[in-house]
């Protein structure tokens, strides 16, 4: 590697990710870390000043990924109740890709979300954000009734869990999982329709 003025928080972000991915989230260690990248340890702790803060900063990224493609879904042009289906659809497939592509670095980062309940709760307020966009485009055009769209957003969210949570993982790659996932949607976008 190039000199330490060279080093991004970026790059961390992409050796730790490679790191955590080696060694999991119980070996993985800063000066693992800085060894990927040819550098001191100490440059690392220049960016990131724990081994904590680096760890969030890497869950912060991982679960960005996700957010980052759901909110063009909330961009879109569909009518909310197909926009809803999409989002949902997509929040999923995320998830299913995450824990059957990279199961090693998928384990991993489930350790590192129970270790990092700010950025988690972060996480999730942007989830329930752009499910109340959804929500309240559908309710100003007369196709969903959401009195409370917070409140709305928030059982949208826990009625889909065992779609998006990962405790769930092992059981999304089954034959099924799919038609349930169908089943759910098609409950809860009836549940929330304009009557």
């Amino acid at each position: 590697m190039a000199p330490t003025e060279t080093l991004t928080p970026e790059r961390i972000l992409a050796a730790t990710e490679e790191v955590l991915r080696r060694h999991g989230a119980a070996k993985a260690t800063v000066v693992d870390v800085a060894r990927a990248l040819g550098v001191s340890h100490g440059s690392v702790y220049r960016h990131f000043r724990t081994k904590a803060e680096l760890r969030g900063a890497v869950t912060k990224r991982w679960l960005e990924r996700t957010t980052g493609v759901l909110a063009e879904v909330v961009a879109g042009d569909e009518a909310p109740p197909a926009k809803l289906r999409h989002w949902l659809a997509a929040l999923f497939e995320a998830k299913q890709h995450k824990a059957g592509d990279d199961p090693e670095l998928f384990a991993t980062y489930t350790v590192l979300v129970t270790e990092n309940s700010d950025v988690v709760d972060e996480h999730l307020d942007e989830l329930l954000s752009q499910i109340g966009a959804i929500l309240r485009e559908g309710v100003e055009r007369g196709e969903f009734e959401a009195p409370d769209v917070p409140v709305t957003a928030r059982a949208v969210l826990e009625a889909t869990a065992h779609f998006h949570d990962p405790v769930h993982a092992p059981e999304w790659s089954k034959p099924g999982s799919q038609a349930a996932f169908d089943a759910v949607v098609a409950l809860v976008l009836r549940g929330i329709a304009a009557r």
